[in-house]
């Protein structure tokens, strides 16, 4: 982890010296001296290696720069401000999207080649195939506008404001949790243990969500990670359309004015979360199906 974590900030700090433009591009009224100035201020006219050896020395003792375009403030606390919105968010869709796609997709298995089966399906589809953008805007026009039970946008009315962009970003988790889930379940209640306890009499609900759902997880746990640090570090556009102040935003407008440390610490920040949620990933599967520790064990 240590390891990963050093190379990719490593390399965003390279590509930050070969981003084209300065922070202080879009101001015209600045002169050469004035920019001159600012560089020194800011440490950006020393060399490249002297600039990293700082950013490494920096990260070492929790410091991640200060922000050159959101009010010169400390990055972190940038970031500690902003990254609340995003994490609740993420994580209440992507526990909705899995829990809706789990049941929706054994339930899919189970009435296989059915007009449930069908209809599972095809909702899988939509929810994959349409951006998650354009079920933020279906949702306001029906839940705000229309039927006014929720509030249109903004984040200041409690869990209620939570609920329409947690619906959004949930649709994307449950296309594939649905569909991974369906294609594993298929296979597991067509094997020998399954027709074991069909005739003990035992009914199919009890065998795919007792017996099944187990084995069928291991594949979904593995996109769970990569989508959970996905929605929990924003989603711009839905963000935006909700009023939401979280990270997505203010990562895009640190690259289009190349605040260069505000740049690096989304991105370092993203890397932690998805090598922890790795982690997690790891030592689930583990729990879910004790022959992996054992295998790892003989190793």
């Amino acid at each position: 982890m240590l390891a990963t974590l050093f190379l990719i900030s490593t390399i965003t700090f390279l590509l930050m010296n070969f981003l084209p433009g300065s922070p202080y591009q879009n101001e015209e009224k600045l002169t050469p001296v004035q920019r001159q100035m600012m560089n020194e201020k800011y440490g950006l006219d020393k060399p490249a290696g002297e600039r990293y050896l700082i950013y490494l020395s920096g990260l070492a003792k929790g410091d991640l720069g200060i922000s050159l375009q959101f009010g010169n403030q400390p990055v972190s606390k940038l970031l500690s401000s902003r990254i609340g919105p995003s994490i609740q968010l993420g994580l209440q869709a992507m526990l909705l999207g899995t829990v809706a796609g789990i049941i929706l997709g054994t339930i899919s298995a189970m009435y296989q080649n059915s007009f449930i089966d069908t209809f599972a399906s095809l909702s899988a589809i939509i929810g994959r195939s349409i951006p998650n953008f354009i079920f933020a805007v279906l949702l306001q026009l029906v839940f705000a506008v229309s039927l006014k039970w929720l509030p249109i946008a903004l984040w200041d009315d409690g869990f209620r404001s939570t609920i329409l962009p947690t619906l959004a970003l949930a649709i994307a988790p449950m296309a594939d949790a649905a569909r991974f889930i369906r294609t594993e379940m298929i296979e597991v209640l067509n094997s020998d243990y399954a027709e074991l306890a069909k005739a003990k009499g035992q009914s199919k609900v009890r065998i795919a969500f007792v017996h099944g759902l187990r084995n069928a997880l291991i594949p979904l746990i593995t996109i769970i990670g990569p989508m959970t640090v996905g929605l929990m570090t924003g989603s711009l556009v839905v963000e935006n359309i909700f009023a939401i102040p979280g990270i997505g935003e203010q990562f895009v407008k640190s690259i289009v004015t190349n605040d260069y440390a505000t740049i690096m610490s989304v991105t370092l920040l993203y890397s932690v979360l998805l090598v922890v949620i790795i982690l997690i990933v790891d030592i689930l599967y583990g729990l879910i199906d004790p022959r992996i520790r054992l295998a790892g064990a003989k190793q």
